[in-house]
């Protein structure tokens, strides 16, 4: 019952605040500025309200916090935990949000910048997960159902590095309308389905709130997009996945939920270093992957359609091959 409830508060609070959020963005100016190197067709979308994670961000906020009380009572922090860096992640991307929305330019933060940010905040997360006692520096293995043990300094930094590849990786997949929303929502269904088998209520409450918060963002962010998530947002969803995995001491997971998100930074890497090393050639039309797809004919929303199909086949599979591990 806890988690429909999770669910459903973190669904109508996002609708709510996309009712609210929208407008006040469009006054305030905050349009998404476009990438002149980018795909011409995408020029129509210059001056759509950017930011917009915020939406779903209330509405999973509200969720986690009216249904978790009887686990904050408990002293189960875990949630409040795996908000938090949810959170961090999502103020690095708002301030490279509100730069490039104050510059009227694409570029905010510098690399390095948010790199060595996102470092930090994956060290003092993995660091309190291990203190609160949610995480061993153990590697379970899907579909194998064997468990690596690893030592601590080596879990440590394999674990941060982790973190901050992943939550980029879900960052370059928000490129076509509604894409990164709709290849997330199954990867956050899956897990709180992992969380409910596994009985970690807290985890399984913020997962159902995370796919909910997707949920009602698509509302907005579907072809045509009323309004964009940004960095706020897709650095936050980075971030909540990440928080999610290791919560449940389960980060391998994110290799086969993940694929799109792999793909997605494997193709923008290849093209860059192919481009280099060959003085110029590429291998995509354009990178990353999903505008190749762009370039060949591909609608936005077919698409949407092919990566979200993928990803929730994907979740589908990975979810009965390590139900074992739950007793299921």
């Amino acid at each position: 019952m806890r988690y429909l409830q999770a669910f459903l508060i973190s669904l109508v609070v996002t609708v709510l605040a996309g009712r609210v959020c929208i407008p006040l963005l469009r006054r305030l100016k905050a349009g998404q500025s476009i990438k002149r190197d980018g795909p011409v067709w995408h020029m129509s979308k210059e001056g759509t309200p950017t930011m917009g994670g915020i939406i779903f961000i209330a509405g999973i906020l509200c969720a986690v916090l009216v249904t978790g009380v009887r686990d904050f009572r408990e002293g189960n922090w875990s949630a409040p935990a795996m908000l938090a860096i949810s959170l961090i992640y999502g103020a690095i991307g708002f301030i490279d949000d509100y730069m490039k929305v104050k510059r009227r330019h694409n570029e905010g933060l510098k690399g390095r910048q948010k790199f060595l940010l996102q470092l930090a905040a994956a060290v003092a997360f993995i660091l309190l997960l291990r203190y609160m006692g949610f995480l061993s520096p153990n590697l379970y293995v899907p579909f194998l159902g064997v468990t690596l043990p690893l030592p601590e300094p080596v879990y440590v930094v394999f674990a941060a590095f982790v973190m901050v590849g992943t939550v980029n990786s879900v960052n370059l997949t928000d490129g076509v309308d509604g894409l990164v929303s709709g290849v997330s929502l199954p990867v956050a269904a899956c897990l709180c389905a992992l969380a409910a088998a596994w009985g970690r209520d807290a985890q399984g409450l913020f997962a159902a709130a995370l796919a909910a918060g997707l949920l009602g963002f698509l509302v907005f962010n579907f072809h045509p997009a009323k309004v964009f998530m940004g960095d706020t947002g897709s650095l936050f969803l980075g971030g909540a996945i990440c928080a999610l995995a290791f919560g449940l001491d389960i980060p391998l997971i994110l290799v086969p939920l993940g694929v799109v998100y792999i793909c997605e930074a494997l193709s923008d890497i290849i093209q860059v270093l192919y481009f280099k090393l060959s003085h110029g050639k590429r291998i995509f039309k354009m990178a990353p992957i999903h505008h190749h797809f762009e370039k060949c004919g591909w609608s936005e929303v077919k698409i949407f359609a092919v990566f979200s199909g993928v990803t929730l086949s994907l979740a589908l599979l990975t979810f009965f091959c390590v139900r074992s591990r739950y007793g299921l």
